[in-house]
C-alpha cells in the first residue's frame, strides 16, 4: 500500500473541528448568559448591573448567531449545556468573567483564523473584539471592588 495524501480526509478533519469548537463557543455563550444574569443581580451599583445586563444582551446575539451557524452547517440544532458555575459572590465572579472573556477572545481568534468560511470568519473576529471589551468592562469593576 502506497501512503498519500487525501485532501477529504484533512478537510474532514478540519471540518469535524470546527464544528467541534462552534459547538464548544454556544456551551460557553449558553453558560455566559446563564452566568451574566446572576452577576448582574449581585451588582452594587444600578450602572454596574446595567453595564452587565447590556454585556449579556451580547452574549446572547453570539449565542444566536453561533446556533445559526451550526444549524446551517449540520442542519440540526445544538443541544447547549452549562460548562461550569459562575461563582455566587460579587468579587470572585467579576473575577471568573474576566479570565472568561479573555480565554475567549483567544479561542475565537483561534476559530476564525482556521475557517475559509468568511461569513464564520468575520462572525467569530466580531464576537472576539466584543469579548474583549467585556473583559475590559470586568476588568474595571473588579479594580474597582478591589479598592473597596
Amino acid at each position: 500500500m502506497y501512503p498519500f495524501f487525501s485532501s477529504y480526509n484533512v478537510m474532514y478533519r478540519q471540518s469535524k473541528k470546527l464544528l467541534n469548537d462552534i459547538e464548544r463557543a454556544i456551551n460557553g455563550e449558553y453558560s455566559a448568559i446563564q452566568c451574566y444574569a446572576n452577576l448582574a443581580n449581585l451588582a452594587l451599583t444600578e450602572k454596574e448591573r446595567k453595564q452587565i445586563l447590556e454585556i449579556r444582551q451580547d452574549e446572547m446575539r453570539h449565542f444566536q448567531q453561533f446556533a445559526r451557524i451550526y444549524a446551517s452547517l449540520t442542519g440540526r440544532q445544538p443541544q447547549p449545556k452549562m460548562m461550569e458555575a459562575c461563582p455566587d459572590a460579587y468579587l470572585e465572579g467579576l473575577e471568573f468573567a474576566l479570565q472568561d472573556e479573555q480565554k475567549t477572545v483567544d479561542f475565537y481568534l483561534d476559530i476564525a483564523a482556521e475557517t475559509s468560511n468568511q461569513y464564520i470568519k468575520e462572525a467569530f473576529r466580531r464576537a472576539a473584539a466584543d469579548e474583549q471589551n467585556h473583559a475590559v468592562w470586568f476588568l474595571y469593576f473588579f479594580a474597582k471592588q478591589k479598592q473597596r
